[in-house]
């Protein structure tokens, strides 16, 4: 793969990134219905361009981390966690996904967070397998959270601290 390099996004990058959440959806870690026309910008009030990393190669969007803050409350804005993640099935087992949790780390503790946190769907053999490769622990486990596809899967939570 050439050189792929991690950024924060840009506003021009909205259209790149919505395309790229559609073409991923997945039951595997959506819990959302698929996407359908008229599609919503990327970008909203809540999540701009600075909460997104995203993956770069030869100009072309390849994958994206979004990070925020579990909850409004100042009581524990010292955690951040990872609310979305992305990487174009293309591109997919060549450590993209690995440098973009990192970066996401490495984000939140510029940001001066001392923990980290994420959700994953407990059928989602490969995300977990990546995040507890990176440090990640099971620290919660909601069962039967979600019925998708005619399945309950629970709602997994990680965390690790920084």
């Amino acid at each position: 793969m050439p050189d792929m390099h991690i950024r924060t996004a840009l506003p021009e990058d909205d259209d790149a990134l919505a395309r790229l959440d559609r073409a991923t959806w997945s039951t595997l870690h959506a819990v959302q219905p698929r996407p359908q026309p008229p599609y919503e910008p990327f970008f909203n009030d809540r999540f701009g361009p600075r909460d997104h990393l995203v993956a770069e190669v030869d100009g072309r969007i390849i994958g994206y981390v979004k990070l925020g803050y579990p909850t409004p409350l100042l009581a524990n804005a010292h955690v951040r966690q990872i609310q979305g993640f992305v990487v174009a099935e293309e591109a997919r087992g060549r450590g993209i996904g690995r440098r973009l949790i990192r970066a996401a780390m490495d984000e939140a503790r510029r940001q001066r967070a001392l923990r980290i946190t994420l959700r994953v769907l407990g059928h989602n053999i490969p995300a977990r397998g990546l995040y507890e490769a990176e440090g990640f622990v099971v620290e919660g486990v909601l069962p039967g959270e979600f019925l998708l596809d005619g399945a309950y899967v629970d709602d997994v939570l990680m965390g690790r601290p920084l």
